[in-house]
């Protein structure tokens, strides 16, 4: 049984969606009896509340469950506590966190997952799978491999939960990987453009998931990540460095978060349909080799849907692998394909 934790959220309900169009009824959970309720009703779906604060009702919630979809952030917040009960009940954990701090987080417990015969799998959104899963084919390609570089543009804006998350980040440094471990930069550290295949953009790094989980998706030490943005954008975030401390106040967190709340929940479904996401990556290594490729998909939103529902379903097959893991460290390099609309071109 798969069990959708969050379901009321924007993704949430796109995962609820991708899983009825599938053929799969899951069971609903939340914290809100009444908003769970009104979702799961009109589809006859079991449902059930408890609160992330709340193990004894959270092990309750999860009791017969195969795999949890935990869609509830902001993650740093709310992993832990879910991953916690996924363990004590031997439930396999996937979320759509694309948290470079979660996804360390999650990592360490390796151990005590393989001891408990689960698997934790978090960023199985548009955080990390077409990305991890570009990565893993650079390495396949060019296994010498020890610098990766990964960029990726479109979108059609941020939900309420995005949105909130970044909110709660904002001041924080920027993030890289050299020589294996993760290093802070300064926001918009290095830019370029990088030709994805339609035209060439202006990009600047950010602090993506990849550069934990390409780390332990691929075993290469030195990984960056850029973001397609205009240059008045790349401008305005270098120039952001100098208030820093001012974004990072707790009363100027919790005036941006409140706005964001009056802020509709997501894009439209139009929106959506019409939108197209790209993604390019390149590996090098000490001799000289270059591995490239490119990979175009539908927005981010809709591959969320599809890739948590592929991944919690690849689950119920039988196909988990007991400890942290990443995309296409469970599935493989070629996971992506299976969605539709995704295309890779090695360059």
């Amino acid at each position: 049984m798969i069990l959708i934790y969050g379901a009321t959220g924007y993704t949430g309900q796109l995962v609820l969606d991708e899983c009825l169009a599938s053929g799969v009824r899951p069971v609903l959970a939340g914290r809100k009896a009444l908003a769970v309720k009104a979702l799961a009703e009109p589809h006859a779906l079991e449902w059930r509340v408890a609160s992330l604060d709340d193990a004894a009702a959270l092990d309750i919630a999860l009791r017969g469950a195969r795999v949890v979809i935990h869609c509830a952030g902001p993650f740093a917040r709310t992993s832990r506590r879910m991953a916690d009960a996924c363990l004590r009940g031997g439930v396999h954990y996937l979320d759509i966190t694309g948290e470079i701090a979660v996804f360390e987080a999650l990592a360490v417990r390796d151990a005590e997952a393989k001891a408990a015969g689960v698997m934790l799998l978090p960023g199985v959104g548009f955080d990390v799978v077409p990305s991890d899963c570009l990565a893993a084919q650079l390495k396949r390609r060019l296994p010498s491999a020890t610098s990766l570089t990964l960029a990726f543009h479109g979108g059609t804006g941020l939900s309420r939960g995005t949105a909130t998350t970044m909110a709660e980040n904002a001041g924080s440094p920027g993030a890289v990987r050299r020589g294996g471990r993760i290093v802070a930069v300064p926001p918009a550290w290095r830019s370029r453009v990088i030709d994805f295949g339609d035209k060439p953009r202006m990009t600047a790094t950010i602090p993506w998931g990849d550069v934990s989980t390409a780390f332990h998706s691929t075993g290469i030490p030195d990984i960056e990540v850029y973001a397609a943005m205009s240059p008045a954008t790349v401008r305005s975030l270098r120039f952001s460095r100098l208030f820093a401390p001012i974004l990072r106040t707790s009363w100027l967190r919790r005036r941006l978060v409140a706005a964001i709340d009056r802020r509709p929940p997501g894009p439209s479904a139009q929106a959506r349909a019409h939108a197209v996401a790209r993604l390019w990556g390149e590996v090098r290594d000490p001799q000289g080799g270059c591995a490239a490729a490119r990979l175009e998909c539908p927005d981010g939103y809709t591959l969320t849907a599809k890739t948590a529902v592929l991944a919690a379903r690849a689950v119920i097959d039988g196909r988990a692998i007991p400890g942290f893991q990443t995309p296409s460290r469970a599935f493989g390099a070629d996971f992506i394909l299976r969605v539709p609309g995704c295309v890779r071109v090695d360059l």
